[in-house]
């Protein structure tokens, strides 16, 4: 008889949003910073060979444009509000976390869940809307804690035993929580999650590219003042000053990769002409100066 391998928790900390999406493989992820500040992230992860379970902490606030590994079926639980989140792997969103943000996740694999008999179609509806259970708060404080002592002893649980507890638990939770919208306010979150999700998927598919506000809304359809309306209930931010952000977080990934470009044009290639108000104000968000930025990056790579 084959001896099971033991669990094991696996903790990945990051000073850069750009490298928080690397503890996270499978998923189809993009992450800004939106608050100023040294960012400071750390992700812990329990791999059951076809479930995973994630937590996620950062302190600064992150734009995340992200969708789950296709056919899998995930129970995100936010920890500021305590809310569940469902997502399948169609699911392509867009928002921005509040600062200390923490996050617990229960990540159902695509064989777990055919292997299971899992109807993910049956959640239509569900998805990305924020579900609110009294017990939302006690089981993500339940998997948080099982992963610090999972990381700190050998006394572990079967893999097969843990993840198939984990769906009961997670579909039961889902069973006793209720949307928490009525029918008007539904529809309206409708069609903002639509303007968002067509403004998420430009953004993931267009990294490079810069726009104004009136071509925002013709990329997600809609007029200017519905831009805004939908800007504010995801992100809290209006638009313009989501795409400023996105151009400084653009400025940002280009200081770091070091291409032999100048600070002067990366500035000017992120649509910044005032060089003196671009440092100032990526100095505000990232608290160092775009020269500092380059130089860090220099000698990281050459080992100075």
């Amino acid at each position: 008889m084959t001896t099971p391998s033991p669990l094991r928790v696996q903790a990945f900390t990051s000073a850069d949003v750009a490298e928080q999406v690397r503890a996270t493989p499978g998923w189809a992820q993009h992450y800004q910073q939106m608050s100023p500040g040294h960012f400071a992230g750390m992700v812990r992860c329990l791999d059951l060979q076809g479930v995973e379970v994630y937590e996620e902490r950062m302190n600064t606030r992150v734009e995340q444009s992200f969708s789950a590994p296709g056919g899998s079926l995930s129970f995100c639980f936010d920890r500021s509000d305590n809310s569940l989140y469902v997502l399948n792997g169609e699911s392509r969103n867009i928002w921005i976390t509040p600062e200390n943000y923490q996050e617990v996740a229960v990540v159902f694999g695509p064989a777990f869940v055919r292997e299971h008999g899992v109807d993910v179609a049956a959640l239509e509806g569900l998805f990305m809307a924020p579900l609110n259970s009294q017990r939302n708060a006690l089981f993500s404080g339940w998997l948080s804690s099982t992963l610090t002592r999972l990381s700190q002893s050998e006394d572990a649980p079967c893999q097969q035993v843990l993840a198939r507890q984990l769906l009961d638990d997670c579909l039961y939770i889902l069973d006793t929580a209720s949307v928490c919208l009525d029918r008007g306010e539904l529809w309206r979150r409708t069609e903002e999650r639509t303007i968002m999700r067509k403004v998420s998927e430009w953004a993931a598919d267009s990294p490079e590219e810069s726009l104004n506000l009136l071509q925002l809304a013709q990329v997600a359809g809609s007029s200017v003042r519905q831009l805004q309306h939908a800007f504010k209930a995801y992100t809290g931010i209006t638009p313009s000053h989501w795409l400023r952000l996105r151009r400084l977080n653009g400025a940002h990934r280009e200081l770091l990769t070091a291409r032999g470009h100048t600070v002067a044009e990366v500035a000017m290639r992120w649509s910044f002409w005032h060089l003196g108000r671009f440092s100032s104000s990526y100095q505000a968000l990232f608290k160092e100066l775009p020269s500092e930025t380059l130089k860090r990056r220099k000698e990281t790579r050459y080992g100075f």
